[in-house]
Protein backbone atom coordinates (compact mmCIF):
# COMPACT_ATOMS: atom_id res chain seq x y z
CA UNK A 1 0.00 0.00 0.00
CA UNK A 2 0.99 3.35 -0.95
CA UNK A 3 2.12 5.84 1.97
CA UNK A 4 0.13 8.96 2.71
CA UNK A 5 2.64 11.17 0.90
CA UNK A 6 3.21 8.97 -1.90
CA UNK A 7 -0.69 9.81 -2.65
CA UNK A 8 -0.34 12.76 -2.00
CA UNK A 9 2.49 13.67 -4.39
CA UNK A 10 1.38 11.29 -7.29
CA UNK A 11 -2.28 13.16 -6.86
CA UNK A 12 -0.43 16.82 -6.77
CA UNK A 13 1.27 15.69 -10.44
CA UNK A 14 -1.45 13.98 -12.49
CA UNK A 15 -4.78 15.40 -10.87
CA UNK A 16 -6.44 18.20 -12.40
CA UNK A 17 -6.31 20.96 -9.14
CA UNK A 18 -9.97 20.91 -8.46
CA UNK A 19 -10.35 19.71 -4.64
CA UNK A 20 -8.82 21.51 -1.78
CA UNK A 21 -8.19 17.97 0.28
CA UNK A 22 -8.15 17.60 3.86
CA UNK A 23 -5.39 15.76 5.19
CA UNK A 24 -6.12 12.09 5.57
CA UNK A 25 -6.12 9.32 2.54
CA UNK A 26 -8.73 6.22 3.32
CA UNK A 27 -7.68 3.25 3.35
CA UNK A 28 -10.98 1.41 4.18
CA UNK A 29 -14.51 1.82 6.32
CA UNK A 30 -16.05 -0.30 8.78
CA UNK A 31 -19.66 0.24 9.90
CA UNK A 32 -19.81 4.52 11.27
CA UNK A 33 -15.79 3.98 11.42
CA UNK A 34 -13.17 5.27 8.80
CA UNK A 35 -9.73 4.04 8.84
CA UNK A 36 -6.63 5.92 6.90
CA UNK A 37 -3.41 4.26 5.24
CA UNK A 38 -1.76 4.20 8.77
CA UNK A 39 -4.54 2.80 10.77
CA UNK A 40 -5.98 5.20 12.49
CA UNK A 41 -9.46 5.16 13.08
CA UNK A 42 -12.17 8.28 12.29
CA UNK A 43 -15.90 8.73 13.30
CA UNK A 44 -17.30 10.05 10.31
CA UNK A 45 -20.05 12.52 10.39
CA UNK A 46 -19.90 13.40 7.16
CA UNK A 47 -20.58 10.23 5.10
CA UNK A 48 -18.85 10.77 1.79
CA UNK A 49 -20.79 14.56 1.71
CA UNK A 50 -24.32 12.48 2.23
CA UNK A 51 -23.31 9.20 -0.13
CA UNK A 52 -22.62 6.09 2.35
CA UNK A 53 -25.96 6.93 4.37
CA UNK A 54 -25.66 2.85 5.04
CA UNK A 55 -21.89 3.64 6.77
CA UNK A 56 -18.55 1.04 5.48
CA UNK A 57 -18.80 -2.28 4.24
CA UNK A 58 -22.90 -2.81 5.14
CA UNK A 59 -22.64 -6.77 4.65
CA UNK A 60 -25.78 -6.72 2.86
CA UNK A 61 -24.57 -4.48 -0.04
CA UNK A 62 -20.99 -6.19 -0.45
CA UNK A 63 -22.94 -9.31 -1.02
CA UNK A 64 -25.38 -7.55 -3.50
CA UNK A 65 -22.36 -6.06 -5.33
CA UNK A 66 -20.03 -9.42 -5.17
CA UNK A 67 -22.84 -11.52 -6.45
CA UNK A 68 -24.29 -9.02 -9.88
CA UNK A 69 -20.40 -8.06 -10.36
CA UNK A 70 -20.04 -12.22 -10.98
CA UNK A 71 -23.41 -11.63 -13.43
CA UNK A 72 -23.73 -8.61 -15.27
CA UNK A 73 -22.34 -5.26 -14.48
CA UNK A 74 -23.26 -2.83 -17.78
CA UNK A 75 -25.61 -3.77 -20.50
CA UNK A 76 -26.16 -0.30 -21.88
CA UNK A 77 -29.82 0.59 -22.17
CA UNK A 78 -30.48 -0.44 -25.73
CA UNK A 79 -31.47 -3.36 -24.14
CA UNK A 80 -33.76 -4.39 -20.57
CA UNK A 81 -32.15 -5.14 -17.63
CA UNK A 82 -33.58 -6.65 -14.91
CA UNK A 83 -33.66 -4.16 -11.74
CA UNK A 84 -34.10 -0.64 -13.90
CA UNK A 85 -37.83 -1.23 -13.99
CA UNK A 86 -38.01 -3.14 -10.59
CA UNK A 87 -36.25 0.16 -8.78
CA UNK A 88 -38.66 2.65 -10.95
CA UNK A 89 -41.85 1.26 -9.86
CA UNK A 90 -40.06 1.22 -5.84
CA UNK A 91 -39.34 5.04 -5.71
CA UNK A 92 -42.68 5.76 -7.53
CA UNK A 93 -44.79 4.33 -5.58
CA UNK A 94 -42.92 5.48 -2.06
CA UNK A 95 -43.09 8.94 -4.01
CA UNK A 96 -46.35 8.98 -5.02
CA UNK A 97 -44.96 10.10 -8.88
CA UNK A 98 -45.14 8.35 -12.29
CA UNK A 99 -42.39 7.99 -13.95
CA UNK A 100 -38.35 7.90 -13.42
CA UNK A 101 -34.90 8.49 -15.14
CA UNK A 102 -31.58 7.16 -13.58
CA UNK A 103 -28.98 8.79 -14.25
CA UNK A 104 -24.92 8.73 -13.38
CA UNK A 105 -25.23 11.85 -10.09
CA UNK A 106 -27.31 14.40 -9.09
CA UNK A 107 -25.98 16.90 -11.40
CA UNK A 108 -27.09 15.14 -14.20
CA UNK A 109 -30.81 14.32 -12.26
CA UNK A 110 -30.86 18.52 -12.32
CA UNK A 111 -29.80 18.58 -15.71
CA UNK A 112 -32.39 15.98 -17.06
CA UNK A 113 -35.09 17.51 -15.14
CA UNK A 114 -34.64 20.85 -16.31
CA UNK A 115 -34.97 19.28 -19.83
CA UNK A 116 -38.36 17.92 -18.72
CA UNK A 117 -39.95 20.97 -17.70
CA UNK A 118 -38.42 23.20 -20.43
CA UNK A 119 -39.91 20.54 -22.72
CA UNK A 120 -43.48 20.58 -21.14
CA UNK A 121 -43.31 24.37 -20.85
CA UNK A 122 -42.61 24.56 -24.65
CA UNK A 123 -45.93 22.33 -25.05
CA UNK A 124 -48.04 24.38 -23.00
CA UNK A 125 -46.89 28.20 -23.74
CA UNK A 126 -44.37 27.82 -26.73
CA UNK A 127 -40.56 28.63 -26.80
CA UNK A 128 -40.91 31.94 -24.23
CA UNK A 129 -42.16 29.36 -21.28
CA UNK A 130 -38.70 28.54 -20.38
CA UNK A 131 -37.99 30.58 -17.23
CA UNK A 132 -37.39 28.88 -14.38
CA UNK A 133 -37.33 29.94 -10.43
CA UNK A 134 -34.40 29.30 -8.35
CA UNK A 135 -33.33 30.34 -4.56
CA UNK A 136 -30.36 32.48 -4.10
CA UNK A 137 -27.66 30.73 -1.74
CA UNK A 138 -28.59 27.81 -3.41
CA UNK A 139 -26.57 24.65 -5.10
CA UNK A 140 -27.51 22.47 -8.16
CA UNK A 141 -24.31 21.04 -9.29
CA UNK A 142 -21.62 22.23 -11.60
CA UNK A 143 -22.34 21.40 -14.98
CA UNK A 144 -23.69 24.74 -16.82
CA UNK A 145 -27.30 24.05 -16.61
CA UNK A 146 -27.50 23.09 -12.98
CA UNK A 147 -25.03 25.78 -12.22
CA UNK A 148 -26.66 28.27 -14.24
CA UNK A 149 -29.66 27.41 -11.34
CA UNK A 150 -27.30 27.73 -8.61
CA UNK A 151 -27.48 30.94 -6.40
CA UNK A 152 -24.16 31.77 -5.26
CA UNK A 153 -22.20 33.97 -6.76
CA UNK A 154 -18.52 32.05 -5.72
CA UNK A 155 -19.70 28.68 -8.25
CA UNK A 156 -20.51 30.85 -11.06
CA UNK A 157 -17.28 33.23 -10.98
CA UNK A 158 -15.23 32.48 -14.63
CA UNK A 159 -17.73 30.34 -16.32
CA UNK A 160 -20.41 33.26 -17.57
CA UNK A 161 -22.19 33.52 -19.40
CA UNK A 162 -24.73 31.28 -17.97
CA UNK A 163 -28.30 29.64 -19.20
CA UNK A 164 -30.53 32.16 -20.01
CA UNK A 165 -34.08 32.32 -18.54
CA UNK A 166 -33.14 31.96 -14.55
CA UNK A 167 -34.67 34.04 -11.92
CA UNK A 168 -33.34 34.35 -8.63
CA UNK A 169 -35.60 34.73 -5.36
CA UNK A 170 -34.80 34.99 -1.53
CA UNK A 171 -35.70 31.40 0.42
CA UNK A 172 -38.99 31.79 2.40
CA UNK A 173 -39.76 35.20 0.64
CA UNK A 174 -43.05 34.49 -0.63
CA UNK A 175 -43.90 37.79 -2.02
CA UNK A 176 -40.68 38.10 -4.19
CA UNK A 177 -41.48 34.73 -5.55
CA UNK A 178 -45.34 36.47 -6.36
CA UNK A 179 -43.31 38.72 -7.95
CA UNK A 180 -41.05 36.72 -10.00
CA UNK A 181 -43.84 34.10 -11.45
CA UNK A 182 -45.47 34.95 -14.87
CA UNK A 183 -46.87 33.15 -17.47
CA UNK A 184 -42.96 32.55 -19.23
CA UNK A 185 -42.62 30.73 -15.95
CA UNK A 186 -41.95 27.13 -16.94
CA UNK A 187 -40.65 25.67 -13.46
CA UNK A 188 -39.46 26.78 -9.97
CA UNK A 189 -36.51 24.83 -8.14
CA UNK A 190 -35.14 24.66 -4.94
CA UNK A 191 -33.57 22.70 -2.40
CA UNK A 192 -36.18 21.82 0.79
CA UNK A 193 -32.97 22.13 2.82
CA UNK A 194 -30.10 24.01 1.39
CA UNK A 195 -27.19 21.96 1.64
CA UNK A 196 -24.54 24.11 0.53
CA UNK A 197 -25.71 26.87 1.30
CA UNK A 198 -25.30 25.63 5.22
CA UNK A 199 -28.46 23.71 5.81
CA UNK A 200 -31.14 25.94 5.87
CA UNK A 201 -34.78 24.79 5.93
CA UNK A 202 -37.75 26.11 3.31
CA UNK A 203 -40.75 26.96 5.20
CA UNK A 204 -43.71 25.01 4.86
CA UNK A 205 -45.63 28.24 3.94
CA UNK A 206 -43.26 28.75 1.48
CA UNK A 207 -43.16 25.81 -0.10
CA UNK A 208 -46.85 25.22 0.32
CA UNK A 209 -46.77 29.27 -1.87
CA UNK A 210 -44.43 27.51 -4.12
CA UNK A 211 -46.48 24.84 -4.77
CA UNK A 212 -49.42 26.94 -5.23
CA UNK A 213 -47.46 29.41 -8.00
CA UNK A 214 -46.54 26.58 -9.97
CA UNK A 215 -50.37 25.17 -10.47
CA UNK A 216 -51.20 28.65 -11.02
CA UNK A 217 -48.69 29.48 -13.75
CA UNK A 218 -48.92 25.83 -15.40
CA UNK A 219 -45.42 25.45 -13.86
CA UNK A 220 -43.93 22.15 -12.87
CA UNK A 221 -41.99 22.45 -9.14
CA UNK A 222 -38.72 20.66 -8.76
CA UNK A 223 -37.71 19.40 -5.57
CA UNK A 224 -33.60 19.29 -5.62
CA UNK A 225 -33.61 16.42 -2.80
CA UNK A 226 -30.07 15.05 -3.99
CA UNK A 227 -28.42 16.12 -0.42
CA UNK A 228 -31.78 15.82 1.85
CA UNK A 229 -33.31 13.29 0.56
CA UNK A 230 -33.85 9.42 0.51
CA UNK A 231 -34.09 8.90 4.50
CA UNK A 232 -32.05 12.22 5.71
CA UNK A 233 -34.72 14.15 7.29
CA UNK A 234 -36.05 10.91 8.93
CA UNK A 235 -38.86 10.58 5.82
CA UNK A 236 -37.94 8.83 2.63
CA UNK A 237 -38.24 12.07 0.77
CA UNK A 238 -38.07 15.43 2.11
CA UNK A 239 -40.82 16.59 0.62
CA UNK A 240 -42.72 13.99 3.03
CA UNK A 241 -41.47 15.84 6.40
CA UNK A 242 -42.67 19.54 4.53
CA UNK A 243 -45.47 17.77 3.37
CA UNK A 244 -45.50 19.35 0.16
CA UNK A 245 -45.83 17.41 -2.72
CA UNK A 246 -43.57 18.13 -6.29
CA UNK A 247 -44.12 17.27 -9.92
CA UNK A 248 -40.56 16.39 -10.21
CA UNK A 249 -38.27 15.21 -7.24
CA UNK A 250 -34.20 14.70 -8.26
CA UNK A 251 -32.27 12.25 -6.02
CA UNK A 252 -28.59 10.72 -5.85
CA UNK A 253 -26.20 10.34 -3.22
CA UNK A 254 -26.85 7.31 -0.75
CA UNK A 255 -29.88 5.94 -3.48
CA UNK A 256 -26.60 3.18 -4.51
CA UNK A 257 -25.14 2.77 -0.97
CA UNK A 258 -21.60 4.56 -2.27
CA UNK A 259 -21.91 3.82 -6.27
CA UNK A 260 -22.71 6.31 -8.71
CA UNK A 261 -26.56 6.57 -9.44
CA UNK A 262 -29.14 9.36 -9.74
CA UNK A 263 -32.62 10.05 -10.53
CA UNK A 264 -35.46 11.92 -11.00
CA UNK A 265 -38.95 11.30 -10.58
CA UNK A 266 -42.22 12.99 -12.25
CA UNK A 267 -45.62 13.56 -12.73
CA UNK A 268 -47.09 12.27 -16.41
CA UNK A 269 -48.04 15.40 -17.32
CA UNK A 270 -44.66 16.56 -17.10
CA UNK A 271 -42.75 13.33 -17.94
CA UNK A 272 -44.54 12.87 -21.04
CA UNK A 273 -43.08 15.07 -22.69
CA UNK A 274 -39.59 13.54 -23.13
CA UNK A 275 -39.81 10.82 -25.63
CA UNK A 276 -37.40 8.49 -26.97
CA UNK A 277 -34.25 10.25 -28.63
CA UNK A 278 -35.01 13.53 -26.33
CA UNK A 279 -33.00 12.46 -23.73
CA UNK A 280 -30.32 9.38 -22.90
CA UNK A 281 -27.52 7.88 -20.86
CA UNK A 282 -24.78 5.37 -21.38
CA UNK A 283 -24.14 4.25 -17.88
CA UNK A 284 -27.30 5.13 -16.14
CA UNK A 285 -29.75 2.79 -14.37
CA UNK A 286 -27.36 -0.41 -14.87
CA UNK A 287 -27.70 -3.83 -13.55
CA UNK A 288 -25.05 -3.48 -10.63
CA UNK A 289 -26.44 0.32 -9.30
CA UNK A 290 -30.14 -0.40 -9.56
CA UNK A 291 -30.17 -3.96 -7.70
CA UNK A 292 -27.68 -1.98 -5.13
CA UNK A 293 -30.19 0.56 -4.71
CA UNK A 294 -33.02 -2.08 -4.46
CA UNK A 295 -31.04 -3.46 -1.93
CA UNK A 296 -30.30 0.22 -0.22
CA UNK A 297 -34.38 0.73 0.31
CA UNK A 298 -34.64 -2.82 1.10
CA UNK A 299 -32.39 -2.16 4.62
CA UNK A 300 -34.16 1.16 5.01
CA UNK A 301 -37.13 -0.71 5.75
CA UNK A 302 -35.29 -3.86 6.97
CA UNK A 303 -33.74 -2.25 9.55
CA UNK A 304 -35.77 0.56 10.86
CA UNK A 305 -33.58 3.17 9.69
CA UNK A 306 -35.65 5.68 9.12
CA UNK A 307 -37.67 5.52 12.66
CA UNK A 308 -33.59 5.65 14.26
CA UNK A 309 -32.62 8.47 11.97
CA UNK A 310 -35.55 10.50 13.50
CA UNK A 311 -34.50 9.15 17.01
CA UNK A 312 -30.96 9.32 17.26
CA UNK A 313 -31.20 13.12 14.92
CA UNK A 314 -33.01 14.14 17.82
CA UNK A 315 -30.85 12.97 20.27
CA UNK A 316 -27.74 14.75 18.31
CA UNK A 317 -29.69 18.00 18.29
CA UNK A 318 -29.87 18.42 21.88
CA UNK A 319 -26.36 17.64 22.13
CA UNK A 320 -26.11 20.95 19.47
CA UNK A 321 -27.73 23.04 21.62
CA UNK A 322 -26.21 23.02 24.43
CA UNK A 323 -23.82 23.91 22.96
CA UNK A 324 -25.23 27.32 22.12
CA UNK A 325 -26.30 27.58 25.76
CA UNK A 326 -22.55 27.05 26.58
CA UNK A 327 -20.23 28.71 23.88
CA UNK A 328 -20.28 32.19 22.88
CA UNK A 329 -18.99 31.08 19.52
CA UNK A 330 -21.95 28.61 19.04
CA UNK A 331 -24.74 30.34 17.56
CA UNK A 332 -27.50 28.41 16.08
CA UNK A 333 -28.46 24.30 15.05
CA UNK A 334 -30.16 24.01 11.96
CA UNK A 335 -31.81 20.94 10.27
CA UNK A 336 -33.48 17.65 11.19
CA UNK A 337 -32.79 13.84 11.54
CA UNK A 338 -29.03 13.27 10.20
CA UNK A 339 -28.67 16.68 8.18
CA UNK A 340 -27.81 18.94 10.76
CA UNK A 341 -25.42 22.35 11.29
CA UNK A 342 -24.10 24.28 14.02
CA UNK A 343 -23.21 27.66 13.08
CA UNK A 344 -20.67 29.80 14.16
CA UNK A 345 -19.58 33.49 14.49
CA UNK A 346 -15.69 32.21 13.70
CA UNK A 347 -14.66 30.60 10.79
CA UNK A 348 -15.06 26.67 11.06
CA UNK A 349 -12.04 25.54 9.52
CA UNK A 350 -10.06 25.14 12.67
CA UNK A 351 -12.71 23.55 14.32
CA UNK A 352 -13.02 20.81 11.56
CA UNK A 353 -9.36 20.61 11.80
CA UNK A 354 -9.42 20.21 15.48
CA UNK A 355 -11.79 17.33 14.53
CA UNK A 356 -10.10 15.17 12.71
CA UNK A 357 -6.94 15.30 14.14
CA UNK A 358 -9.12 14.00 17.16
CA UNK A 359 -10.76 11.32 14.92
CA UNK A 360 -13.77 12.71 13.83
CA UNK A 361 -14.87 13.39 10.15
CA UNK A 362 -17.22 16.85 9.88
CA UNK A 363 -16.67 19.59 7.19
CA UNK A 364 -17.51 23.48 7.10
CA UNK A 365 -19.86 24.67 4.34
CA UNK A 366 -20.57 29.01 3.93
CA UNK A 367 -17.23 29.43 6.29
CA UNK A 368 -18.62 28.93 9.69
CA UNK A 369 -21.02 26.71 9.52
CA UNK A 370 -20.00 23.04 10.75
CA UNK A 371 -21.81 20.54 8.46
CA UNK A 372 -23.27 17.20 9.76
CA UNK A 373 -24.23 14.31 7.19
CA UNK A 374 -24.35 11.55 9.61
CA UNK A 375 -24.81 7.81 9.12
CA UNK A 376 -28.29 6.85 9.65
CA UNK A 377 -26.70 3.19 11.33
CA UNK A 378 -25.33 5.68 13.96
CA UNK A 379 -26.42 5.29 17.64
CA UNK A 380 -26.10 7.44 20.64
CA UNK A 381 -23.14 6.53 21.89
CA UNK A 382 -21.53 7.70 18.50
CA UNK A 383 -23.27 10.67 19.37
CA UNK A 384 -21.75 11.00 22.61
CA UNK A 385 -17.90 10.65 21.23
CA UNK A 386 -18.22 13.05 18.64
CA UNK A 387 -20.02 15.44 20.70
CA UNK A 388 -16.85 14.99 23.38
CA UNK A 389 -14.10 15.71 20.39
CA UNK A 390 -16.19 18.33 19.60
CA UNK A 391 -16.69 19.84 22.81
CA UNK A 392 -12.68 19.88 22.99
CA UNK A 393 -12.94 21.77 19.91
CA UNK A 394 -14.84 24.16 20.21
CA UNK A 395 -13.39 25.19 24.23
CA UNK A 396 -10.39 25.38 22.15
CA UNK A 397 -11.63 27.83 19.29
CA UNK A 398 -13.39 30.23 22.01
CA UNK A 399 -10.40 30.35 24.10
CA UNK A 400 -8.16 31.50 20.45
CA UNK A 401 -10.99 33.86 19.64
CA UNK A 402 -10.85 35.24 23.25
CA UNK A 403 -7.33 35.96 23.09
CA UNK A 404 -7.13 37.20 19.73
CA UNK A 405 -9.99 39.77 20.15
CA UNK A 406 -8.18 40.68 23.72
CA UNK A 407 -4.78 41.53 22.05
CA UNK A 408 -6.82 43.25 19.24
CA UNK A 409 -8.16 45.93 21.78
CA UNK A 410 -4.28 46.66 23.34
Amino acid sequence: MSTYQEIVDREQKFLLNTYARYPLAIARGKGVYVFDVEGRRYLDFLTGLGVNALGHAHPRIVKVIRDQAAKVIHVSNLYYNEYQGLLAEKLCTASGLDRAFFSNSGTEAIEGALKLVRAAGHAVGGPEKSVVIALDNSFHGRTMGALALTGQPKYRKDFDPMLEGVRFVPRNDVEALRAAMDEKVCAIVLEPIQGEGGIQESSREFLQACREQADQHQAALIFDEIQCGLGRTGQLFAFQHFGVTPDVVCVAKPLAAGLPLGAFLAKEQFAQHITPGKHGTTFGGGPLTCRVALEYLAILEDENLLERVRRVGGYFAQKLHEFVGKFDIAVEVRGVGAIQALQLNIPGKPVMDGALANGLLINVTQENVLRFLTPFLLEERHVDKGVRILRKQLAAAQKQAKAEKKAAAV
